[in-house]
């Protein structure tokens, strides 16, 4: 299993985990743009939508969360 860091994209996240999405959208980050997943990383994405340190590090502890629920 790999884990979600600050640096993996969003176009690979949302691609091998779909479930990611309703993580950033439960915390008001839109990751995809008319259907396609949005360009760069999860750190981009998060300082882009004006999440601070902390707040990135708990998205990505609540992204690795999710990828360990839908692995069996």
């Amino acid at each position: 299993m790999t884990r979600i860091t600050r640096h993996t994209t969003i176009e690979d996240l949302v691609d091998r985990h779909p479930a990611s999405v309703r993580v950033f959208l439960k915390r008001g980050i839109q990751c995809l743009i008319c259907g396609e997943p949005a360009w760069g990383t999860v750190e981009d994405l998060a300082r882009g939508a004006g999440v601070g340190e902390q707040g990135i590090d708990e998205l990505v502890s609540d992204l690795n969360m999710v990828l360990e629920k839908s692995i069996p």
